[in-house]
């Protein structure tokens, strides 16, 4: 597992999530840690490296 920090889109604390590296292409919605607001979350794996994470908010 590969642990990603990134800012929340809703409360833009620091937040991490851990990203499984032999999946290539991740969406999926994770809750944030502190605010609990829902992230869709787009990850793109290389190599084993993140090569694109992308962290946006769902509108209620």
């Amino acid at each position: 597992m590969i642990e990603h920090f990134f800012q929340c889109p809703y409360c833009f604390e620091e937040i991490s999530m851990l990203v499984d590296p032999s999946v290539r292409r991740q969406e999926y919605v994770e809750d944030c840690e502190v605010c609990c607001n829902p992230i869709l979350v787009q990850v793109e794996i290389e190599e084993g490296e993140i090569v694109i994470f992308d962290a946006q908010s769902l509108e209620q």
